[in-house]
């Protein structure tokens, strides 16, 4: 995953990070106003591999009659999932959310990844989406963000992982370990850099104390 790189001269400061870390206030207000019924939203199946959003029309047994947009379709019982709630719109940690299934996480790492939101909780793990872009999300102004913080103080990122990692071995004296994985082209070998680098920072300024 690429790194940050400044607009202006070395001098410069370090570029505003928070459209890429927290979902705003308008993305949130405009959340609010999409169309949900508690009752009747629901996933469905596209056919390739992803899902649409419905409403239920009618329940029959173990067969659902919907409406996707306009068009009436009927699916098994067990292939319907139900849709979360506005307010749960690009949430940090899917393992909180309201209905977690798979049409569901893949709708919120989405969403997150086209609000130019990479990094998503899942329990103790955390999903980084490649956006082959650089965003400010790596520079130094970002690393102070991070350092002493708990992970609920502050928006899902790499370095939050790498905080508790190191605060762990300092409070408990063990070795840490992280595991990062996906496929070639994720982002395995720049995320591992990103963490060496945030290691390399937060011991200089340990040293300066």
């Amino acid at each position: 995953m690429p790194g940050h790189v400044k607009t202006g001269g070395s001098k410069e400061p370090d570029p505003d990070p928070s459209p890429f870390l927290f979902v705003s206030f308008e993305m949130k207000k405009e959340d609010s106003l999409k169309p949900y019924d508690p009752k009747k939203s629901v996933w469905v199946p596209d056919g390739e591999g992803g899902f649409d959003e419905a409403l239920i029309q009618e329940v029959k047994g173990d067969v659902i009659d919907v409406k996707v947009g306009w068009e009436p379709k009927t699916f098994k019982a067990d292939k319907v999932m139900q849709v979360n709630p506005p307010k749960m719109e690009k949430f940090d940690d899917v393992s909180n959310m309201t209905y977690l299934n798979e049409a569901a996480v893949l709708w919120n790492l989405k969403a997150r990844y086209v609000a130019k939101l990479i990094y998503t909780y899942s329990g103790l793990f955390c999903v980084v989406i490649n956006p082959y872009k650089r965003y400010p999300i790596y520079s130094n102004r970002v690393v102070k963000m991070y350092i002493g913080k708990r992970r609920n103080e502050v928006p899902p990122h790499l370095f939050a992982i790498s905080d508790g990692a190191y605060q762990q071995m300092m409070t408990n004296a063990k070795d840490q370990s992280m595991l990062i994985t996906g496929e070639s082209g994720a982002g395995k070998t720049e995320n591992t850099k990103k963490v060496i680098t945030y290691f390399a920072i937060l011991g200089s300024n340990e040293k300066a104390k």
